[in-house]
């Protein structure tokens, strides 16, 4: 945001600028420019002015930039994040737990993996429900205004804002597939949920010893993750591709 608005903002000053002199010239050339406009132009202008010289004396003052390693070469930083890389992997090496922890602690994760999966879910739901409805509204509008104008001469611009609308929404639900999303996160949302419940309660097929469980309950969570992962890339493939994968 930085980067874009110090380039962004003096093109952006420039571009008004000479929209003011080109609106001179030619809506009012004859006749005096009346002073709201002048006073319109003006305010954004100096606005945006004012705005790029802030920036750019932020960016160029060296009392606001007070870097620790301003001094340091680029190599020598690179050195010492390469060092700190390899302590930070003898470190994790050195404190890597059991397998029966680690897997203990995938299952204390899991609840957090369900909520964002449900969470996904809501909200493919909610966008291919708006999809919807817009284009419910959308294909009555249509007749209606076919219906009440004849000929649709009044209407007719609303006749092509309303059928690019359609057109527009029904190739993106078919593109972006939202209700297919919003269902198979759902049912791995399920599906994982359902495993977390039978491994808490010690039932089938978490009847076994708490390694064991864990274990299998870990292996079994990947493999609906797996799964979900290949359903999320047919869905991003086209149709033949699908039938392929399939």
């Amino acid at each position: 945001m930085q980067v874009l608005g110090l380039y962004c903002t003096p093109a952006l000053c420039v571009f008004v600028i000479l929209s003011w002199i080109a609106a001179k010239n030619t809506i009012w050339l004859n006749r005096d420019m009346p002073d709201s406009a002048h006073g319109a132009f003006f305010a954004i202008a100096a606005a945006l002015a004012g705005s790029s010289a802030f920036q750019f004396a932020l960016e160029f003052t060296s009392e606001f930039w007070d870097w620790e390693d301003e001094r340091t070469s680029v190599a020598q930083l690179q050195l010492e994040l390469e060092l700190s890389e390899e302590r930070r992997i003898l470190e994790a090496r050195r404190l890597t737990p059991s397998p029966v922890e680690r897997q203990a602690s995938y299952k204390e994760r899991t609840p957090v993996e369900v909520e964002r999966l449900r969470k996904e879910s809501r909200h493919y739901r909610r966008v291919h429900l708006w999809m919807q409805w817009l284009l419910f509204v959308c294909s009555a509008s249509v007749t209606a205004i076919t219906a009440w104008y004849d000929p649709p001469q009044p209407g007719k611009g609303a006749l092509i804002f309303l059928g690019f609308t359609i057109t527009v929404i029904t190739a993106a639900t078919g593109y972006f597939k939202p209700r297919e999303r919003a269902f198979n996160l759902q049912q791995t949302a399920d599906s994982i949920e359902q495993h977390v419940t039978a491994l808490d309660l010690g039932i089938s097929p978490y009847a076994q010893t708490d390694s064991a469980n864990l274990e299998l309950f870990a292996t079994t969570v990947e493999n609906i993750r797996i799964e979900q992962r290949k359903r999320e890339q047919q869905l991003d493939q086209p149709h033949q591709g699908q039938q392929e994968v399939v």
